[in-house]
């Protein structure tokens, strides 16, 4: 890769990456930090990434990152309390939404990951397939479980929209 491909790299998936990664960890400086941490890995390794790969190589960058934060977390991290799922008071758009960004941030890492590829990025199973590392079927599978574990977490959404 040279450098002009290199520059041309952070003209056309700059924002994209910071949007996933803003998406899955809901923290705007620590989604720039890990956007720049993957495009710091990507000049030191300038030489060895092909250019057309540039787009997977940084995507999964930022999603090991996210793995890893995950991870480092999940061992410093107590037990957390039950969250009582069901709510008798009427809820407003404002609280559904916030309801879903919880039960999101309950998924496990991959399947926050391709499910923000997916419902909010839209990119196609084949693209979320080449960018994990996995295969399409596994990436539907993920997919389903995590939309099935947010239909459970949040109740019957016909009944709050």
């Amino acid at each position: 890769m040279t450098v002009s491909e290199y520059n041309q790299s952070v003209k056309d998936f700059a924002d994209r990456l910071y949007r996933f990664a803003l998406k899955n960890l809901n923290d705007s400086d620590l989604a720039k930090d890990f956007v720049q941490d993957a495009y710091e890995k990507l000049w030191v390794r300038i030489e060895q990434v092909d250019y057309n790969k540039v787009k997977s190589y940084l995507f999964r960058t930022v999603v090991n990152a996210q793995i890893d934060r995950s991870r480092r977390a999940k061992l410093q991290q107590n037990h957390l309390a039950s969250i009582d799922v069901h709510q008798t008071e009427e809820q407003t758009p404002f609280d559904v939404q916030e309801k879903i960004d919880e039960g999101v941030s309950r998924l496990t890492e991959i399947q926050r990951t391709v499910l923000t590829l997916r419902d909010y990025e839209g990119y196609s199973y084949q693209e979320i397939a080449e960018l994990s590392g996995l295969s399409e079927d596994q990436v539907k599978v993920y997919i389903f479980r995590a939309r099935k574990f947010l239909k459970a977490y949040i109740g019957q959404v016909e009944v709050l929209i």
